[in-house]
């Protein structure tokens, strides 16, 4: 079976985190790992708080997945101190990672801010350049690159500068425009969009960590990162499709709504 190693933050409300990829990887056919990089006090309203792990915790962590369970892709996601983030690259480094994906998660959906000030530009230059492909919102790649989006033609401007800054394929994610959910691939020069409907769902808590988990689920199988992207992209409309409907703010996806199991049977009324 087909491996992925999750490097982020616990989500207690289960919606985003380490929660969503390994539900997101569960589902796409791949056996999860993490490393968890901070705890959260959160629910679908907001983030209450939150509680880094020791630098030197995480690193044992990571040695402990990769010495026993050499994973088949890696998804990074968040990780809110310049210390952290030397850690796991050192560590990736160090371990010849293949297929890492970077989610750059730097403010919740609720709106909560989840990176401090002075590690991004750490996140920048030690990670940045060792993922396959970066997987930035809109409002991320704006303050990654210091340039605003207005039209389409921008995102294609932006996946470039980043991309070609970094030497990594850059997914540039259009779910922030207001009228469609289109996403930009940028690697090696050329670029190709991923067209999606927009699904009328207020509930999207975790969608950043859904795709890229899905994304690194697919590249573990061996996907190419193009194909990867497309099923990743499918799997999430239908996890937003699905239409689930809980908690009293911005809700979670609905991971599992294509289990089909006896094991995923409600009890009889």
């Amino acid at each position: 079976m087909n491996t992925a190693l999750t490097i982020a933050g616990s989500d207690s409300g289960g919606g985003a985190g380490i929660q969503a990829d390994i539900k997101t990887m569960t589902m796409n056919g791949v056996y999860a790992m993490s490393a968890i990089t901070a705890l959260t006090a959160q629910n679908t309203t907001g983030v209450r708080g939150i509680r880094e792990v020791e630098p030197e915790f995480l690193k044992l962590q990571i040695d402990a997945v990769f010495e026993d369970i050499f994973p088949d892709s890696v998804k990074i996601g968040m990780v809110s101190s310049a210390e952290l983030i030397d850690v796991i690259a050192s560590r990736l480094k160090f371990y010849k990672a293949k297929n890492i994906v970077l989610d750059p998660v730097m403010v919740a959906t609720s709106g909560s801010e989840l990176i401090k000030t002075d590690a991004l530009s750490t996140l920048t230059e030690l990670l940045f350049p060792l993922a396959t492909v970066i997987t930035p919102n809109i409002p991320e790649a704006e303050i990654i690159s210091g340039m605003s989006v207005n039209e389409k033609e921008d995102m294609i401007k932006i996946a470039k500068k980043i991309s070609e800054t970094y030497n990594s394929a850059v997914l540039l994610k259009g779910g922030h425009n207001v009228s469609e959910a289109n996403d930009l691939l940028y690697a090696n020069g050329a670029y190709q969009w991923f067209c999606a409907a927009r699904i009328d769902n207020p509930n999207t808590h975790g969608t950043g960590c859904t795709l890229s988990s899905a994304i690194a689920s697919n590249l573990a199988k061996g996907f190419a990162l193009g194909e990867s992207i497309k099923m990743a992209k499918e799997y999430i409309s239908g996890a937003l499709g699905a239409n689930l409907d809980i908690g009293k703010g911005s809700g979670p996806l609905c991971h599992s709504f294509d289990l089909n199991s006896r094991f995923g049977k409600t009890a009889k009324q």
